[in-house]
């Protein structure tokens, strides 16, 4: 039995089904030629070409991309379908040790596009699973998700929680429903969550109630490990710091000291919380401030800098004023590191490509006339696969540059 309705048919104009042909899964609204029957956003769509070929099934969307292409065969998506994408999700994750893992008990489960659930994050913090819905037609077999965890995980999932924040496309509003944000199972309504987990035998606790994303940010694990190894006795300064995760690797590599650095008091409370969790005693402190203000002042007193700021390009139109934001913050640091310094420096703004990434850093760099080097490009770990069909999925860029 189907959730939604499958009897719309999208016909899309001549020469505009390549992309699906190429498995791409979206379907933007100026290549749909007409619509057979009647849907409405978030229902099942049949897609064909303009020869009445099939190409796929997808969920109707509103906005710029029209359909999210989730099957590119005819089937009956039900439960037992989306459940089978969930398993299949889980048996990648096991393939590289991050399921059942003692040392790492907080991964993404679901990514998206990349595993076959467009509109879809689920990301899993020990024994609570974390869902952030993109579409309504991912909310609306809400339950039949729910189901699935359930069964695939048993006994081993404690709480299913729906996380919908501001600007994602998926307000109560939009939706028609009251609401969207609240957990959608609990096996005990009366225990308290801590939310702790664990990442490479660190422990730390998200906020997804509360928190940016789910509650944390899961695509930095194999980064901020790579972090450690250079930390030895170095003072960091964690810029953009959010719940100080960086900060927490840097103290685990034995660094000097650590300096979490962010304009949110609320962070940085949390990035206290995060390192009293694994340290007694640490040297660290957080700064309340704007980053580039902060950075502007920083001379020479920092022989590491991290700056992972928030996807300052938020569509193509804010591009090449987000690429001037990228530049400043990393010229500052870049002028003000000590010699023999390095920088850890990332984007995880999907408009932002590696070659733009790239460009920016060298632009930094040469102004500040001093010697950079690439150690390291870096990028989301494995648990945020990339679809070699859709390489928009390949969000988080990064640079470990050595500056003499």
């Amino acid at each position: 039995m189907t959730t939604t309705p499958t009897t719309a048919k999208i016909v899309l104009k001549h020469g505009k089904d390549r992309p699906l042909r190429r498995f791409h899964p979206w379907v933007f609204s100026g290549a749909i030629e007409r619509m057979e029957g009647e849907a409405q956003e978030g229902d099942i769509v049949k897609i064909y070409s303009a020869d009445r070929e099939f190409l796929a099934l997808g969920h109707l969307y509103s906005g710029t991309i029209a359909i999210k292409a989730f099957a590119f065969e005819e089937t009956e998506p039900t439960s037992d379908f989306w459940q089978q994408r969930l398993a299949n999700a889980i048996a990648l994750r096991k393939s590289f040790g991050m399921i059942d893992s003692n040392q790492t008990t907080g991964f993404r489960l679901v990514h998206g596009e990349s595993d076959g659930l467009p509109g879809l994050i689920i990301d899993i913090y020990d024994q609570v699973a974390v869902i952030q819905f993109h579409t309504l037609g991912m909310y609306l077999i809400r339950q039949e998700l729910v189901q699935g965890l359930r069964k695939l995980f048993g006994d081993k999932l404690s709480a299913i929680y729906a996380q919908v924040q501001k600007g994602s496309g998926m307000t109560p509003e939009n939706l028609g429903v009251e609401g969207v944000s609240g957990y959608l199972w609990r096996n005990d309504a009366e225990k308290a969550l801590s939310g702790h987990f664990k990442e490479n035998d660190l422990t730390f606790k998200a906020d997804w109630e509360h928190g940016q994303k789910t509650g944390f940010f899961l695509d930095q694990r194999e980064n901020r490990k790579l972090l450690s190894r250079y930390a030895q006795d170095r003072e960091v300064l964690n810029a953009f710091s959010y719940s100080g995760a960086f900060s927490v690797y840097a103290l685990s590599g034995k660094a000097k000291s650590v300096t979490s650095l962010d304009s949110s008091k609320p962070a940085l409370e949390l990035a206290t919380q995060n390192v009293a969790l694994n340290f007694e005693n640490a040297n660290h402190k957080t700064v309340a401030s704007d980053c580039m203000d902060y950075l502007l002042q920083a001379n020479e007193q920092y022989d590491m800098i991290v700056l992972d700021p928030p996807a300052f390009a938020k569509n193509q139109s804010s591009l090449e004023n987000a690429l001037r934001a990228y530049r400043r913050i990393n010229h500052q640091a870049i002028k003000n590191i000590r010699k023999g310094g390095i920088v850890f420096t990332f984007s995880c703004s999907q408009h932002v490509s590696k070659e733009n990434f790239r460009e920016m850093v060298f632009s930094a760099s040469a102004e500040t006339r001093r010697t950079v080097k690439v150690l390291y490009q870096l990028e989301q770990g494995p648990d945020h696969p990339v679809s070699i069909y859709h390489p928009e999925g390949e969000y988080l860029k990064g640079l470990v540059l050595a500056v003499d």
